[in-house]
């Protein structure tokens, strides 16, 4: 099985191979770079692993939530290229990568996923680990910190994510956090494996980002 994860949600760029299990990936900060950057990384990791985009046997993306622009790179970037080889795309949420990274990292079993959506919000989901991989546990939001939603049960929760810039100011007790991680191509390469294998993938046409807002800046009046 043969795999090819990009994400642009955040300031973060990467792209990720996931050859039979094992994971590839070029991770760079590119704030306002990614439509520059996206398809050399891409090119050049195909390039460095002798392999050829047609030889893959799907494409995955970071669906979101994240940055609208990021989002938009991502999601056109998958389709073209899944359209020019005819391959199959699956969609990943990027609090799931960001989950994880934390599992992969930490080791934590149950994690609080924060990314910064400005205008005073995050983006909020929260997961448990089942056979090596994060699944969620509630809806994924966009909320002010203060008004985060916690699951049921006496978890021992990580927080991951740039939303754990405001820890303070999150109603949630973690017992340790991450605020400088961002989502990666190489989380976002294993999950898709297993989206893939339980028949989750879908056309190019029909890969859509999703942001959880539709509002994207706060007018003069409300700031």
């Amino acid at each position: 099985m043969k795999l090819l994860a990009l994400d642009t949600a955040t300031e973060a760029c990467s792209v990720a191979l996931n050859i039979d299990g094992e994971i590839i990936e070029h991770f760079e900060m590119l704030p306002r770079r990614h439509s520059r950057e996206l398809l050399k990384m891409i090119e050049q990791l195909l390039a460095d692993n002798n392999l050829k985009l047609s030889e893959m046997n799907a494409l995955a993306f970071g669906r979101g939530p994240g940055a609208f622009t990021g989002l938009r790179v991502a999601t056109a970037m998958v389709q073209g290229l899944a359209f020019a080889v005819e391959k199959p795309v699956v969609a990943v949420s990027t609090l799931q990568a960001l989950a994880q990274e934390g599992l992969r990292q930490h080791k934590a079993q149950s994690i609080l996923t924060a990314i910064d959506a400005r205008m005073g919000e995050v983006y909020w989901g929260a997961f448990r680990e089942q056979s090596g991989l994060m699944q969620p546990v509630i809806e994924e939001t966009v909320v002010a910190p203060a008004l985060v939603t916690m699951p049921e049960g006496d978890d021992q929760w990580f927080g991951i994510g740039t939303g754990w810039q405001f820890r303070d100011e999150i109603a949630a007790v973690v017992t340790g956090c991450q605020p400088e991680a961002y989502p990666r191509a190489g989380d976002i390469a294993l999950l898709a494996i297993s989206e893939f294998e339980r028949g989750n993938a879908m056309p190019a046409e029909q890969a859509m980002p999703v942001y959880l807002r539709d509002k994207v800046a706060l007018k003069k009046s409300e700031r």
